[in-house]
């Protein structure tokens, strides 16, 4: 699916009377999701357990 196809898709689930905020949202929203599958896709993400080890490790600092 090409951007444009997306943006018209976010914009068809949009009620009419949504605002410039709201659809700036959307499609920030959704590229943020398509770009943490995309790290996700490429390997690179933490488990559960290195990042509750990292948040122990801060909470004793």
């Amino acid at each position: 699916m090409t951007a444009k196809q997306v943006v018209q898709e976010l914009l068809s689930k949009l009620p009419d009377d949504c605002s410039l905020e709201d659809i700036q949202y959307r499609i920030e929203t959704r590229r943020q999701i398509e770009e943490g599958l995309a790290a996700l896709n490429r390997g690179e993400f933490h488990t559960h357990e290195e990042v509750c080890a990292k948040m122990d490790q801060w909470l004793a600092e």
